[in-house]
């Protein structure tokens, strides 16, 4: 029966670690203006939302795909205007960036909390 038990909690602990690996980019992540912004699973995609700071509760963006690499839209709290966004995580790291036209981009990284 401790067999069985410790069978189960190494397949069930096993699993989650599958999950955390397979979508890097759901969590909290400090912001280059120094904000907390959530980033959790919304319908096929990944919401982003700020936690903290001015604009605390202000979706600014939804992200798609999986792994590493993502893109989607980002929204600039402060002016309210809306890019073509990417996000590409490298372990506690997310470079975000955003862009016009893609010509015109900005980039900035966020660490993870």
């Amino acid at each position: 029966m401790i067999r069985t038990l410790l069978v189960s909690a190494a397949l069930t602990f096993g699993g989650m670690g599958a999950v955390h690996a397979a979508e890097p980019i759901v969590g909290n992540w400090k912001t280059a203006s120094g904000a907390t912004a959530e980033i959790a699973p919304c319908g096929g995609a990944f919401c982003v939302t700020l936690k903290t700071g001015k604009h605390a509760g202000k979706r600014i963006g939804n992200l798609a795909g999986t792994g590493d690499s993502y893109s989607g839209e980002i929204t600039d709290p402060e002016s309210d205007k809306t890019y073509s966004g990417s996000g590409s995580v490298d372990g506690n790291s997310l470079k975000m960036k955003g862009c016009v036209l893609k010509v015109l981009c900005k980039s900035q990284t966020w660490t993870r909390l």
